[in-house]
């Protein structure tokens, strides 16, 4: 039961954060965003930290990730593996706010926590790992690999369904090299076998892409080091590989990855909903996209189920990933002339939209209980006071918002090579494709006989968002 002077609070207090609450998460941090892709990064991240109450706010993860990368890319890794530190932390810590959980199903869902994609938790490992990689600190980069492995565990045991993305094959190419780069080949070997399998399973089926090249000449490289003659073998016949040599022992070696555009953004679509009684059923009904929604009136009183059964056509808010298309479709190295690719290790745009699509009939079944409960609210305010009830619904249709939060500074997508180079001072050319036309970036390294060294370069260039996109 609500007074009259308590839904006036209510109604004052909702109206007060209209403005802002209308506004999608991209939206809301325009400023930052703006600064950020630009490449302006010491703006960006002026902007950011001067937003203190963000740190321990419902947006506490997407603060400190969004702080550790642009940190890393400023090449200030201690800062930035410090932010990342206390993200890891938090996804570590599962303890649940229920009081904002369930006001989530009165109100919408951005009352509560953001506790960050499954992709998001395993992408910022990736960037704790690089950080301690660039850094020579190998020891530190395997405490991440370990992480990074528990992770993948957790993914495997919450999804058994073949068509979720439950194994990231990009995750275990990294692991591989961070192994090799402590020269444990044995564990590298693994790793990359685990990464082959997993792409030859799963991301040629879900996401259209195929083993690297590179991870391929890892997998033997590893194998040959480790002794494993027979497995060696196989995959070079398995491959065609016939050509395959180690590169000189005096060789020093440059680990290269390209992170490639800017991760979709989330943003907001509404279904309407048809409304079908029968006996102590709702059935949430929606033809075009074939859903019908069961929701059981056992539980309610007969003032809620007339309140339920009241439901005719309804709007009902979702949260949906927009694409924000690679600018450069690919890349290549030049070294004295000669030219090598780079491979795509991982889409995370397409990683996104699947982690996503997997979890929608539980943001489906959230979202249509929300509005349920809050149009029997309504029809209960109808029945003592007419206007209160008009004001709450308009309360009700200005709330429903679909929470539009995620990690947006990531990359579209990720792609590496390894570069053999002789120790001393060299110099090694980044040819950025888009179309016919190509941008270099020119690198020197002054590098010791034997050194492996993790380079990374990010290309923030991208093309507006497809709208048409799910």
């Amino acid at each position: 039961m609500f007074s009259r002077s308590s839904i006036t609070n209510v109604a004052a207090i909702t109206l007060v954060g209209i403005v802002t609450s209308c506004a999608t998460y991209y939206q809301a941090n325009q400023s930052f965003n703006q600064d950020f892709e630009q490449g302006n990064l010491q703006a960006a991240l002026a902007t950011l930290q001067a937003n203190t109450k963000e740190a321990n706010s419902k947006r506490e993860f997407l603060y400190n990730v969004n702080n550790g990368l642009v940190l890393s890319m400023m090449s200030r890794y201690q800062e930035s593996n410090a932010y990342f530190e206390k993200a890891f932390l938090f996804g570590e810590d599962y303890r649940r706010n229920y009081l904002n959980e369930a006001a989530s199903y009165l109100t919408n869902p951005n009352v509560t926590t953001y506790r960050g994609e499954d992709h998001e938790h395993l992408m910022l490992l990736y960037y704790k790992a690089i950080n301690y990689l660039k850094v020579n600190n190998s020891e530190a980069a395997l405490v991440e690999c370990r992480r990074i492995n528990i992770r993948l565990q957790q993914l495997s045991d919450r999804y058994k369904n073949e068509n979720k993305f439950q194994r990231d094959a990009f995750i275990h190419t990294l692991m591989g090299l961070i192994y090799e780069s402590d020269k444990d080949y044995n564990n590298a070997f693994i790793a990359y076998r685990n990464a082959v399998t997993i792409y030859e399973e799963d991301y040629g089926r879900l996401f259209s892409i195929t083993i690297p090249q590179q991870v391929k000449i890892d997998l033997l490289r590893t194998a040959r080091l480790s002794g494993f003659t027979n497995e060696f073998e196989f995959y070079k016949e398995r491959w065609g590989m016939t050509d395959f040599d180690l590169p000189p022992a005096s060789d020093a070696e440059v680990i290269f990855f390209w992170h490639n555009g800017l991760a979709p953004v989330k943003a907001e679509w509404g279904v309407n909903f048809v409304i079908d009684r029968r006996d102590n059923w709702v059935y949430f009904q929606n033809q075009e996209l074939g859903i019908n929604f069961p929701f059981s009136l056992e539980s309610y009183d007969n003032k809620e189920k007339d309140g339920l059964a009241s439901l005719e056509i309804f709007r009902v808010a979702f949260p949906r990933y927009l694409e924000r298309p690679e600018y450069f479709q690919s890349a290549s190295i030049s070294v004295n002339k000669n030219e090598q690719p780079l491979f795509l290790l991982e889409d995370v745009n397409k990683i996104a939209f699947k982690s996503l699509q997997q979890r929608m009939h539980l943001e489906f079944s959230k979202a249509l209980i929300r509005v349920a409960l809050k149009k029997v609210t309504e029809h209960q305010v109808k029945k003592e006071d007419k206007t209160l009830g008009s004001v709450l619904g308009v309360i009700n249709a200005i709330t429903e918002k679909a929470d539009t939060r995620n990690w947006q500074t990531l990359p579209h997508s990720i792609y590496y090579t390894r570069i053999s180079l002789p120790p001393g001072q060299s110099t090694v050319t980044l040819n950025l494709k888009e179309g016919n036309r190509l941008t270099p970036h020119h690198f020197t390294y002054n590098l010791t006989q034997g050194q492996i060294l993790f380079h990374t370069f990010t290309s923030l260039e991208s093309r507006y968002p497809n709208y048409g996109a799910y």
